[in-house]
């Protein structure tokens, strides 16, 4: 038998934010708000980001990796799909990613936004197929803890309307 092509793989980040449910909820759904945390940042130029935040509406991030990145220049591609929309509650999307025009993955992304105190709980459920040539479980997931941190530095920023 020859060695799998797929490396299948699910991670759970849980993180606890000081916000309330329906203001994580909001950096989660309001583009502008999302393409700081998601999209925008360090190692690559954001070429592209749209957003259509409803059930079967799409996401599309492409940017073109740094210098310091392991294929650097090339341009990466994220795309989702809003499967499941619960305000205040939950978020739902399945996602693929190429670099270089090769797929490298897909994936099921779960946000999941609990009340605790006065603040939010938020378990991310990432679960992929990773094919030949992708960053592997590993570098996704340390991807995702480095958004979410990302995520965090929103819900405390001066962009964030209080409540």
């Amino acid at each position: 038998m020859q060695d799998p092509t797929v490396t299948h793989n699910t991670f759970v980040i849980e993180r606890n934010f000081s916000a309330s449910p329906e203001r994580v909820f909001a950096a989660l759904a309001d583009p502008a708000r999302k393409r700081r945390w998601f999209a925008e940042g360090e190692g690559s130029d954001l070429l592209e980001f749209e957003m259509d935040f409803r059930v079967g509406g799409a996401e599309r991030t492409r940017s073109r990796l740094g210098p310091g990145t392991p294929v650097a220049g090339l341009e990466m591609l994220a795309e989702a799909t809003y499967l499941d929309v619960v305000p205040g509650r939950r978020i739902v999307q399945s996602a693929s990613m190429s670099v270089g025009g090769h797929c490298i993955s897909a994936a099921l992304a779960t946000y999941e936004l609990l009340p605790a105190g006065k603040g939010t709980d938020l378990i991310f459920t990432h679960q992929a197929a990773f094919f030949e040539g992708a960053d592997g479980p590993e570098m996704r997931q340390q991807g995702w803890r480095k958004i979410l941190d990302r995520l965090a530095q929103e819900l405390t920023s001066a962009h964030e309307p209080k409540s």
